[in-house]
């Protein structure tokens, strides 16, 4: 675990130099598990969000946009309520405890000063954001709540006490010597790694392995020097926010992990590098949760395409056979003489080419009946063929569609995934939600992605069908650059300007590259032409264009490109 008593430490001491005396202007509370409060502090505008997620529970500063709904709830109102226009006194942590607090003084409805504590608890799935009123230690109200039945011990409801977690009784690694490390390491029992995170607070796997490491033969000499070195460095905010790719998955800490082998990045502040690294994470979880019913669906049409493309290849190979059945007809019509009642087998010579040509006969019929039988099967293979090849096109444009609609899908937010489940819906796809009384939906604005190339030119993206139709045939002008990913399933993208530079194409051929089937590719082929050269068919899928004139760029998609052209 990386967020481990260390490093809220460190995050803790971060926040405190950013946000110390600024005052809560606005409270947000985009998602059930998120809050975002704007403070104002050190003559500028910060934005702080507080995660309790189960996965991805985290406190940090950010510069990403949250989407917020129509209505906020209860318990951002409460917070509202309490915390907006209060100043923020202390921002502390328990102990080394994964446990932050931020004391605001604020002024109730008649004017009265008060006192209350947020705190969150970076607990993994145990997570929490609690509100309580720092004179009585009462809990006034949590993002979840935990009644008598599910821990009696240590109630999260409102008008409880607030109690902390139990007590772990671990040694301060801030007050260790070397003594102490020395009288509390076994060096005869191994596993010295697990010994340090037994006998000392705040201390994770990834800390506890890198102390060892660094070590080397973890020796009575060079363990205690290690750690008091690493211990030093972090209580004397000598950090550096790195995060670190393996080929199994990514790191991130306070430090450099000597101990990993992979590629490092270091990052300014800890906010930034937190900011990177859960870059659409929480926000794939919650689209991996309200899409889970749409990836199932489009799943198995897919497959149910699939399949239906097969049997229709079987029968196009049988009604290739229509020829076979025509010059059955036609010999037995020429051999009727050699032929009667009751024959379930002839051998005829094929006039065409001299060869024998054995024929399979119903003997309850006259060999005239049996030549018509023939010429009917000719007939009714011959008419299928243009009814089925006009079936596989049929079916090889919804396979087309519904890859286009699982690429949206996978790179889609929790506000494009309600437009991918309309569109579904008005394409008859998926049964229309049932309105109560008279009330009709209006529909929902539909807002493009912003992005803004290093010269300064605006680039727009579609992330859904109902974004690119929007993008392609009515917000982008005649002359605008549009580029899409060659033959892959993706996103439509748009350059404001008639003349782009060089660098703004390729930067808005990653986008296009980035949000496509081939994100995790490389050297992706992208096209692009002017929007003149741009035309939905009549009659087409909602997202489907032709285009001519392009060009093609071949570009490698970078994440971290993406988020600076998002946040320029």
């Amino acid at each position: 675990m990386s967020f481990d008593g260390m490093f809220t430490y460190a995050i803790t001491e971060e926040l405190k130099n950013e946000l110390a005396n600024g005052r809560i202007s606005k409270i947000h509370q985009p998602y059930k598990n998120e809050l975002i409060f704007v403070i104002r502090a050190n003559g500028g505008n910060h934005r702080l969000l507080f995660s309790a997620h189960p996965s991805y529970a985290r406190i940090h500063l950010t510069t990403e946009g949250y989407e917020n709904p129509s209505e906020p709830p209860m318990f951002c109102m409460l917070l509202r309520k309490h915390l907006e226009g209060g100043v923020i006194e202390r921002i502390g942590q328990i102990e080394l405890e994964r446990i932050l607090y931020f004391d605001v003084k604020s002024r109730n409805e008649i004017g009265d000063v008060t006192n209350k504590r947020l705190i969150i608890e970076i607990m993994g799935r145990h997570s929490n954001i609690i509100l309580i009123d720092r004179d009585r230690n009462m809990i006034l109200d949590s993002i979840k709540h935990i009644s008598p039945a599910v821990n009696r011990h240590r109630t999260i409801m409102p008008g409880q006490e607030y109690v902390l977690p139990p007590e772990q009784n671990k040694l301060n690694p801030f007050e260790a010597t070397e003594e102490t490390i020395l009288r509390k390491v076994d060096f005869n029992s191994g596993k010295i790694d697990q010994q340090l995170m037994q006998q000392f607070a705040g201390i994770s796997p990834l800390f506890a392995k890198e102390i060892l490491f660094r070590a080397g033969l973890a020796s009575r000499t060079s363990l205690p020097e290690s750690f008091l070195n690493l211990v030093s460095d972090i209580k004397n905010s000598e950090i550096s926010a790195t995060m670190i790719e393996t080929d199994e998955k990514e790191y991130f800490y306070i430090l450099p992990l000597t101990h990993l082998n992979g590629t490092s990045k270091v990052f300014p502040t800890i906010s930034e590098m937190l900011d990177r690294y859960y870059y659409g994470k929480a926000a794939r979880d919650r689209v991996k949760q309200q899409g889970n019913d749409l990836e199932r669906f489009v799943q198995n049409e897919l497959k149910k395409n699939k399949t239906k493309i097969k049997k229709l290849q079987a029968t196009l190979k049988d009604a290739e056979k229509a020829e076979k059945y025509k010059l059955r007809g036609e010999l037995i019509t020429a051999n009727m003489y050699a032929i009667k009642r009751g024959d379930k087998m002839s051998e005829v010579i094929n006039y065409y080419n001299g060869e024998m040509v054995s024929i399979t006969l119903n003997p309850q019929k006259t060999p005239s009946e049996n030549a018509q039988a023939y010429f009917q099967k000719y007939n009714k293979a011959k008419k299928s063929v243009a009814f089925v090849e006009e079936q596989i096109s049929l079916a090889e444009n919804e396979i087309h569609y519904f890859e286009n609609v699982f690429q949206q899908i996978e790179s889609a937010s929790p506000k494009d995934i309600e437009e991918i489940r309309e569109e579904l819906m008005e394409g008859g796809y998926l049964k229309k939600k049932q309105v109560k009384g008279n009330k009709k939906n209006k529909p929902a604005k539909i807002v493009l992605e912003k992005y803004t190339a290093s010269d300064g030119t605006d680039i727009l993206v579609g992330k859904n069908n109902k974004q690119n139709d929007y993008l392609t045939n009515k917000t982008a002008a005649r002359d605008d650059i549009w580029l899409h990913t060659k033959d892959i399933p993706g996103s439509h993208v748009v350059i404001r300007s008639q003349e782009p530079s060089e660098e703004t194409i390729l930067e808005a051929a990653n986008l296009a590259a980035y949000f496509s089937k081939a994100k995790g590719s490389s050297s992706v082929p992208v096209d692009f032409t002017k929007i003149r050269h741009v035309k939905k068919p009549n009659g087409s899928k909602p997202g489907f264009v032709i285009y001519d004139n392009q060009q093609t760029v071949y570009v490698t998609p970078d994440p971290d490109l993406v988020i600076k052209l998002r946040k320029a």
